[in-house]
């Protein structure tokens, strides 16, 4: 049997790429507890046995399906973080990426993923290294404006950490409850951020 080219090759990668995206998709439009192999593969017009040739289980395909979210989330965080503008405008960008608050998707694979955490070790991981990251992101970003005098912070630890679960409950109530709409949710991180930073707040998020 003859090597597969570089083009096969690229469209197993295309094709496991595509199964990891509808996976997610499901799981943010019906949840984890009810997304079945069967609906992924039907998303896609191919048979639940190719889904199978990638991933061994639906448990596989779920983890890998997180391993996709998370870096996905962290390069999108990276780039806000790196983005031209104030250490304030780049943090809220970091926020906005991070949270439903702009064009971030993904939150009912998030809440889903919290309760899965609590007994399966793999998604534990991720999610502590979506936390860790976000963290090291936003102390960096505090630390420079620290430096270069666009923000005072007494406590830059406490300062993300509030930050960092305030946009978590808010999330939370605006994507399960509908409590909170997401133009409240930015209006109410801005003035935490103002609060946290002191700096003045803009006009407009």
């Amino acid at each position: 049997m003859s090597a597969p080219t570089g083009r096969t090759r690229r469209r197993v990668e295309v094709r496991r790429e595509e199964i990891l995206l509808a996976a997610i998709a499901e799981v943010e439009r019906v949840g984890l507890a009810a997304v079945r192999v069967s609906d992924v593969a039907a998303a896609l017009g191919i048979s639940t046995g190719l889904v199978f040739y990638h991933f061994r289980t639906k448990d596989e395909l779920v983890a890998e399906a997180f391993t996709y979210a998370v870096e996905r989330d962290l390069a999108a965080m990276d780039r806000a973080a790196a983005r031209r503008g104030s250490v304030v405008e780049r943090l809220r960008a970091v926020l906005r990426s991070y949270g439903p608050t702009g064009s971030a998707t993904g939150w009912r694979l998030w809440i889903d993923g919290w309760a899965l955490a609590q007994h399966e070790p793999v998604i534990a991981a991720h999610f502590r290294q979506l936390e860790a990251h976000s963290r090291s992101t936003l102390r960096a970003l505090v630390d420079e404006g620290l430096a270069d005098g666009t923000v005072v912070c007494a406590d830059p630890d406490a300062s993300v950490s509030r930050l960092l679960a305030l946009l978590d409950g808010l999330s939370v109530a605006a994507e399960v409850f509908g409590s909170v709409s997401r133009a409240q949710l930015r209006r109410w991180l801005d003035g935490a951020i103002t609060a946290e930073l002191g700096h003045r707040a803009p006009d407009a998020y």
